[in-house]
């Protein structure tokens, strides 16, 4: 049967990279480097151009990037984008992240990938590490990755990406990592003696995770953003550093090495908080497994956690009151997993108790899942076809991979193989 397969982390175009107009404008990266060797400049506007570099797609708030640009031959920008194989695929992933990649598939080049790297920067069971990346692969296809339209494959299973990784953490300065959000609250949690050397670096695998690929567009939710700004960063340093005249006279092409790549973020969905506390995002981290709907989770279980979720004693039901975390929350998911628009959900359960619209969400939840869910039965029951996919998928993305890690070798000097 043909079956519906992954698609969409990270939009990339196929065209030759080229240098962002935020690197042309304002003199470019010469004169800015000249005056403070080393450095690259912090502290960017999130919206706008505004001057500082960083332009975001997401102050349009899309639902999905505008039009794609094509040349004469109709060459589509490239999306690229993964998931963590550790934990449940949970509907936070799904609608924050997976849910969107469907809709750019149809328009965009996009691969998808198992970011199984990323799922040993913190103790985890190697028991489970295999059947975890299979079992994510599985999800995204049962959600409808359209394996004609996107390529599927697993992190580790292109090696370009660790070794970009390395030559980018050579042109890293330790001070961007050091201010890292993440790793500064991850690291206190788990303490200095359990918290390895890629807890910090990670964020440059990141980086090679999007820069290996010439990415135009990178869906990100918002606690992502401050990786983006890194991997754009080190995308402008190398480019200053290796990059133009100097790649040229050791045979390059010349120009930019990297792409320096654009956020998307949805409107709508990219940040779904947990059931158990509306200001905290849905995670798979989090003690309790009644703070998530996991996308396989059963019709009883699902229910009970609605059941169970936490709400207010206002009346009604309605969007965007600070004072009601959780009511724009469930409300958001409703909208969201119903295909309704904003308004036609406010109108629709402005009146409502939480009985009967936990009811109502339930019931939403459960007729959106269960495709998924046999779809999910079927795929991973056939391990043959999955492991083709992802073999189809890796050689795929190894071919463009590649070309890009021989320009950089190359641009930094080392002798050719």
């Amino acid at each position: 049967m043909g079956r519906a397969v992954l698609s969409q982390f990270l939009m990339l175009s196929n065209s030759a990279p080229r240098l962002s107009s935020s690197l042309r404008s304002c003199g470019g990266l010469r004169s800015k480097y000249l005056k403070r060797p080393g450095l690259v400049r912090h502290n960017r506007a999130i919206n706008g151009d505004n001057g500082a570099g960083f332009r975001c797609c997401c102050s349009v708030s899309l639902s999905q990037p505008a039009t794609p640009e094509t040349s004469s031959s109709s060459v589509k920008q490239r999306i690229v984008s993964g998931v963590q194989p550790t934990g449940a695929i949970h509907l936070g992933n799904y609608l924050g992240a997976i849910k969107n990649w469907i809709a750019l598939q149809n328009s965009y080049d996009t691969l998808f990938f198992i970011v199984d790297l990323h799922a040993i920067t913190l103790p985890y069971d190697t028991r489970q590490l295999s059947k975890a990346t299979r079992n994510t692969a599985a999800i995204y296809l049962a959600c409808g990755v359209d394996t004609s339209k996107a390529s599927v494959f697993v992190q580790s299973h292109v090696r370009a990406h660790v070794e970009l990784m390395w030559l980018l953490s050579s042109a890293t300065p330790i001070g961007w990592l050091n201010r890292m959000i993440q790793f500064k609250e991850k690291s206190r949690k788990a303490g200095d003696e359990n918290v390895g050397v890629a807890l910090l670096t990670y964020p440059v695998l990141m980086a090679s995770d999007i820069l290996l690929y010439q990415s135009d567009f990178v869906p990100v939710g918002e606690d992502q953003k401050q990786h983006l700004e890194l991997s754009r960063e080190l995308a402008e340093r190398v480019n200053y550093l290796y990059g133009g005249r100097k790649w040229k006279k050791l045979g390059g092409r010349g120009g930019a090495i990297f792409k320096v790549p654009e956020p998307l973020i949805p409107p709508a969905g990219a940040r779904v908080m947990s059931l158990s506390d509306g200001l905290s995002k849905m995670s798979k981290s989090a003690p309790s497994d009644q703070s998530r709907i996991n996308l396989l989770d059963p019709k009883d279980v699902i229910a009970n956690k609605i059941k169970r979720c936490k709400t207010d004693s206002f009346p009604g039901l309605e969007f965007d009151n600070p004072e009601r975390p959780e009511c724009n929350n469930l409300l958001s998911m409703y909208q969201i997993i119903s295909s309704k628009t904003k308004e036609e959900v406010a109108q629709e359960c402005q009146d409502m108790n939480w009985g009967s619209f936990k009811t109502l969400l339930t019931d939403a939840l459960v007729d959106h899942l269960h495709p998924i869910q046999v779809r999910y039965e079927d795929i991973i029951s056939d391990p043959a076809y999955l492991d083709g996919v992802l073999a189809e998928g890796a050689e795929k993305a190894a071919a463009i991979a590649d070309a890009t890690l021989n320009n950089v070798y190359q641009a930094m000097g080392f002798l050719c193989r």
